[in-house]
């Protein structure tokens, strides 16, 4: 059952937010996970929720997702998103 990794980000930091952006697709793939969301226009439908950049990855399952946040290769990477930037992040299980 795939794995979906959700990010509402705010970025305070472009050009080492670009930084980030440039390292961590390679992240991504050798943990099997593709984005399917990165930054697009958000369309608020109902509420009043109006997030700045939101991200969606897939993996192939949350154990995946799991392991590539948690991983070597992610840790650099996410440190200079953490002082990019201002966030919230979670893993959902997708449906069956």
């Amino acid at each position: 059952m795939p794995g979906y990794v959700i990010a509402e980000i705010e970025i305070t930091d472009p050009t080492a937010f670009e930084e980030y952006r440039k390292q961590v697709p390679a992240t991504v793939q050798k943990y099997g996970g593709k984005f399917l969301a990165r930054g697009g226009t958000v369309h608020t439908l109902e509420g009043g929720w109006q997030p700045k950049r939101l991200v969606v990855l897939e993996f192939p399952s949350v154990e995946q997702a799991r392991r590539w946040y948690d991983s070597e290769e992610y840790r650099g990477p996410k440190a200079l998103r953490m002082k990019a930037s201002r966030g919230k992040v979670i893993v959902i299980e997708g449906a069956s």
